[in-house]
């Protein structure tokens, strides 16, 4: 079942003085229609606490809410999808225990791993990182607007309907390069959440891509 992905994910970040639930609420106040909640550093009970009250926020505003990881809170809070960061991870496994309306995304950093989400039945991939990026700390190459041109056209060519998201240290005045490759559009978290004005920064960001 072939589910809508926006073309600009925001993502929540652990933060010092700017809550999740804050960076959620600004974000929906500029128009996001994608929120991922990406916090790895909470027990189960203060992640409830905010996926509530950024589930009630979504809510408010028509906004789809994305849980990084931690499937196993499905049911607990209005979660619509899940974003699983494991590039190992079992997507057919995972399929089965969330069921088909929930939405699944994945992570990716090689042009064999965006064909195993295709593959498993993810329904978008992100594809990273594009640069460096401090949110997600990592060694993984970094993709060139080439690489992602080349993926973006190789699943084409095998019929292969997995949006692409590219990810990790984007910045604004990387998107009209970004999107002219093909990708399906941007998931994006410092280069918001960490500029003077937040909401100014989702609008800029959303006039280019969308």
């Amino acid at each position: 079942m072939r589910k809508f992905i926006e073309k600009l994910h925001f993502i929540t970040h652990d933060l010092p003085g700017l809550s999740h639930i804050q960076q959620a609420g600004t974000a929906c106040q500029a128009g996001a229609k994608w929120i991922q909640y990406r916090c790895l550093s909470k027990t189960d009970e203060a992640l409830l606490e905010d996926i509530r009250q950024i589930a009630d926020i979504c809510d408010d505003w028509g906004t789809t809410l994305i849980v990084t990881d931690h499937i196993h809170l499905l049911g607990q809070a209005d979660i619509q999808g899940f974003h699983i960061e494991d590039m190992q991870a079992d997507f057919k496994a995972i399929r089965r225990q969330v069921g088909e309306d929930i939405t699944l995304g994945g992570s990716s950093n090689t042009l064999e791993g965006l064909l195993r989400l295709a593959a498993e039945g993810a329904d978008y991939a992100g594809y990273g990182p594009f640069s460096e990026t401090a949110t997600k700390p990592n060694d993984y190459p970094h993709i060139s607007a080439e690489g992602y041109r080349k993926a973006v056209e190789q699943l084409q060519d095998l019929g292969l309907q997995l949006p692409i998201l590219a990810v990790g240290g984007v910045t604004e005045k990387d998107i009209d390069l970004l999107m002219s490759t093909g990708v399906h559009g941007i998931a994006v978290s410092a280069a918001i959440n960490l500029a003077p004005d937040s909401a100014a920064a989702y609008r800029a960001f959303y006039d280019k891509i969308v």
